[in-house]
């Protein structure tokens, strides 16, 4: 049997145990991660190649998942010309690439319910983007960038600057980051580019207070820290101990001694509390393709619920003449606008603040909307909000 043959062998295996948590398992990524881990036998390149074909196939799963059991080998023509092309990915691709590319409509490779959400992605540049590689953005946390690009010059690595920010670039191809010496310095944090649009939409002004409500591991703790600079201060908050403990860490490497995380944010009010709430992640499905397939309706009236009480708690502690800001990683307008929508009606002291950098995108319901193919970024929404 040649390597090609059974590399397609070996992979049908992981699919088949793999396939029954595809529209169930919002963590399928790390369960094929220990499916992966129990093959000893595997090397690196081998992990790369299942995991590029697995997310291939979630990524076009109504095009593939059909002829898995029943026609393999049409399913393994379609997954070598749809993967990456990769050095795990081309003795696959050279072996089974034959004939004519796939065709047809993209949008059958995207929940049709989500057609009310976000009619924009399911057309043109937006659909196209849904299906392009996605680039790894990184914030630059120094002003000498030749201090940083040098090094992955010498690496042998592609990258490009952001047209508008100059802290943002990103880089092509599969790179390693956390093994440079700027990301063990501190110097570099990864960051998508529209995860830095939602703060630099309406940055924080340097001396301000602010509050990360719902900060995670902190992408944006960090980002505001370096707005308020030595002067101001960004509280952290989160429910969860790990990802406070992950962000202490990267604070620490990145020498922002402005960071404290806490368990009860102050009461006294804050000049502005980001409320990055937990979302659908539906702006995250060129990286995340299966949660297309694991996200439901229900799902999207649950979170936007979750949103709006979120938003409401946190709203308390912004001062008279403070800002909220309101961001998610999702598309959904029933999570971004309606949830917006819903929270202004019932807090009358608030009102919708115009974003001081629109980056090109268009509002909705006050807000900014990030979509993935104007910039090559994530999809996030953003609303700015003012107390009176």
């Amino acid at each position: 049997m040649s390597v090609a043959a059974n590399q397609l062998r070996t992979f049908l295996r992981i699919a088949a145990e793999l396939r029954p948590h595809c529209r169930r398992d919002p963590a399928l990524p790390v369960r094929l991660k220990a499916t992966l881990a129990a093959h000893k036998e595997f090397g690196s390149r081998d992990r790369r190649l299942y995991r590029e074909l697995s997310f291939t196939a979630w990524r076009y799963l109504p095009w593939i998942e059909p002829l898995l059991e029943t026609a393999s080998a049409e399913a393994a023509r379609r997954l070598a010309w749809l993967c990456h092309d990769l050095p795990a990915t081309k003795l696959f691709r050279a072996a089974f690439a034959t004939g004519e590319p796939p065709g047809g409509d993209l949008a059958e490779c995207l929940p049709d319910w989500f057609r009310g959400q976000c009619p924009e992605i399911f057309a043109g540049e937006e659909l196209a983007a849904q299906f392009r590689r996605a680039p790894l953005w990184l914030r630059l946390q120094t002003t000498d960038v030749r201090r940083v690009t040098t090094e992955w010059e010498k690496n042998g690595w592609a990258w490009r600057p952001s047209l508008f920010l100059p802290q943002a670039f990103a880089l092509a191809g599969e790179v390693d980051i956390t093994r440079t010496r700027a990301w063990e310095t501190g110097l570099v944090e990864v960051q998508d580019l529209g995860s830095q649009l939602v703060l630099e939409s309406g940055p924080a002004a340097s001396g301000q207070h602010w509050l990360d409500a719902c900060a995670g591991a902190g992408g944006k703790t960090l980002q505001l820290a370096r707005m308020v600079g030595a002067t101001g201060r960004v509280d952290a908050h989160d429910i969860r101990p790990a990802a406070l403990a992950e962000l202490r860490s990267r604070a620490a490497r990145a020498r922002l001694p402005n960071v404290r995380t806490v368990a009860r944010p102050d009461a006294a009010g804050y000049d502005g509390v980001l409320v990055d709430a937990p979302c659908s992640g539906s702006g995250t499905w060129r990286r995340a393709p299966h949660l297309k397939w694991t996200t439901t309706p229900g799902q999207i009236e649950a979170e936007a619920a979750r949103q709006t009480e979120l938003l409401a708690g946190f709203s308390a502690h912004v001062r008279p003449g403070g800002r909220l800001v309101y961001a998610t990683c999702s598309l959904s307008r029933r999570e971004n606008a309606g949830v917006v929508s819903a929270f202004l009606a019932g807090h009358p002291g608030f009102q919708i603040e115009p974003a001081a950098r629109d980056f090109g995108y268009a509002a909705d319901g006050g807000g900014l909307v990030i979509r993935p193919a104007l910039h090559d970024t994530d999809g996030f929404f953003v609303a700015h909000l003012r107390r009176r």
